[in-house]
């Protein structure tokens, strides 16, 4: 039973394939009758040969300048989270209203699951002021799974535009975080003033939301709630015999309440507060009333040695290094981080601050960089290594040096493979590239060691190369293919997660397809032009022309 399984399966394979193995075949005879001929051509016309291929190297350079970069790819999990935010001192019953029209226009985007909304997010001591209170409000957008990057691009573009017809509100959008990264661009100033720190962010921030290439915008120095402020007067409070300390603290007797006993219920103990004002429903008059020295023939209200007014203070205030700082938090708004920092450092430097104001651009973008130079070093040291490795192979340093530059040839089909697939540079594709100059070479090593061989039988250059390839011209595009056919899956892009595994598939086979075409006519060429060694037909025939040495 078994074997009559095997042989039904074998048969079922072989019905199925036999077409493609018929063009497998067919293809492979064309390309064997072909490619003689290309290579005899090329080795006759060496020159615009080697043009060709620095063309293609020189365009290749401009291209990759002009691709979007970004740290990591962004996951589409189908789901994302909208923070809004109303200005300081909203009460929660307008945050909720705002909330329930933004939970309407999440209703409507197609292709939706379930939408749900939550008004305030309290006052915690461990809150962040910026983040919490009446006036903010979350909302959760789930898509019907499989949703893909599209779809959900589609879907926060159609939200942003319903939230922008909102008056007076903020949004922030987000995905739920895979990896602990930080914003994508932070544009953080120094200083010691919170008057000169706030103009500043709010020059930036007003040229940054004007230029278009930034979503997302935040500030740490966003305006907190509103509050009583109360400025001393010490000199008029000295001519009333009274000290500031002591105002200061009966002030916070009465409006905070003092401790009287605990009342005692069960297990538990409650405090008792006594206070001669009621906060949650006091006014800034009767505030200004209070009097600061009670007992005395004269009462003394606040008013009298303290300025009382309204004021917004300050949510937060950060620090590092030793000095405040403001924080403006933003996404690039058409996924091209690197072109979001550029035009960051453009506004910083068009922008005149404050003096005793600096800035900086940090965040992922300075992540990026950092890794970008720690793999163009990790892939510095591989082509070293690869270089060492064929140098004791082959026992020369200029046949190695001849099989590097397959490295540029894939160079030049990844960076198209990237720009062909609208994928961004990133530290996934960096890491397709440190594999590429590992692979790409094994053609050229293929090719070199055949036509090496052939020279050591006696075949002169131009035979040699041409022998060598129309031997290996099979095992090299079977190494290649086998290669490409088994990373499409991967650049095709399927399962969750692809969105990370998909630059490494492309810049793998963008760089195989280009390579092994130009390593079949480009790398012969160079053979004949750094190639140094005589031929040994050429040195026996040189040697029997000779005239004998004289026998002393």
């Amino acid at each position: 039973l078994a074997r009559a399984m095997a042989s039904l399966i074998g048969a079922l394979c072989g019905f199925v394939l036999a077409p493609a193995v018929h063009v497998t075949q067919r293809s492979f005879g064309q390309l064997d009758r072909w490619y003689p001929l290309a290579l005899e051509w090329a080795l006759r016309r060496r020159a615009p040969v080697l043009a060709v291929a620095v063309s293609l190297l020189a365009v290749t350079a401009i291209v990759l300048t002009r691709l979007p970069t970004e740290l990591i790819p962004q996951l589409a999990q189908g789901e994302f989270n909208v923070r809004l935010r109303l200005p300081a001192g909203s009460p929660l019953d307008s945050t909720d209203r705002v909330l329930r029209a933004a939970q309407a226009a999440a209703l409507g985007l197609p292709g939706l699951d379930q939408a749900y909304a939550v008004s305030g997010t309290g006052n915690r001591l461990d809150a962040n002021p910026v983040d919490s209170g009446e006036n903010i409000g979350t909302m959760s957008v789930r898509l019907k799974q499989p949703a893909g990057p599209l779809e959900e691009a589609a879907a926060m573009a159609q939200l942003r535009t319903a939230l922008d017809a909102l008056p007076g509100v903020q949004y922030e959008f987000s995905r739920p975080a895979l990896f602990t990264l930080a914003t994508p661009l932070e544009v953080v100033l120094s200083g010691y003033e919170l008057d000169r720190l706030q103009a500043a962010a709010a020059a930036v921030r007003t040229r940054m939301e004007a230029s278009g290439a930034f979503t997302d915008l935040r500030s740490s120095i966003e305006g907190g709630h509103p509050e009583i402020r109360i400025v001393f007067d010490q000199e008029r409070a000295s001519r009333l015999g009274l000290e500031v300390r002591d105002i200061a603290d009966r002030v916070v007797a009465s409006l905070r309440g003092d401790v009287a006993t605990r009342y005692r219920l069960r297990d538990r103990k409650i405090d008792v507060l006594v206070r001669s004002v009621d906060t949650r429903s006091a006014s800034i008059e009767e505030v200004r009333g209070l009097i600061v020295n009670p007992g005395a023939e004269r009462p003394v209200p606040l008013a009298a040695v303290a300025d009382v007014r309204l004021a917004l203070g300050p949510a937060e205030i950060r620090r590092a290094a030793q000095e405040r700082v403001a924080v403006l938090a933003a996404s690039p708004a058409h996924g091209n981080l690197g072109a979001a920092t550029a035009v960051a450092r453009d506004i910083l430097a068009s922008t005149p601050l404050p003096v005793g104001i600096s800035s900086t651009v940090t965040g992922q973008s300075e992540e990026m960089q950092q890794s970008f130079r720690s793999l163009l070093l990790a892939f510095a040291l591989a082509v070293f290594l690869v270089y060492l490795v064929m140098a004791s192979q082959f026992e020369s340093l200029l046949h190695p040096f001849v099989i590097l530059f397959t490295i540029p040839m894939g160079l030049i089909g990844a960076v198209w493979g990237l720009a062909l697939t609208g994928t961004t540079v990133n530290a996934v594709a960096f890491i397709g590239l440190i594999l590429l100059a590992g692979i790409v070479v094994n053609n050229a090593i293929v090719l070199l060691d055949a036509v090496n061989q052939a020279r050591d039988r006696g075949l002169s250059r131009h035979e040699a190369l041409l022998l060598a390839g129309r031997t290996r011209l099979r095992p090299i595009l079977i190494t290649s293919w086998s290669t490409i056919l088994g990373l499409i899956p991967m650049a095709i892009g399927l399962g969750e997660g692809a969105e990370v595994r998909r630059p490494m598939a492309i810049t793998v086979i963008g760089g195989m397809l280009v390579a092994t075409v130009l390593t079949l006519i480009v790398i012969p060429v160079l053979y004949t032009l750094l190639d140094r060694r005589r031929d040994a037909r050429q040195a026996s025939v040189a040697a029997a022309l000779a005239p004998p040495v004289p026998q002393p």
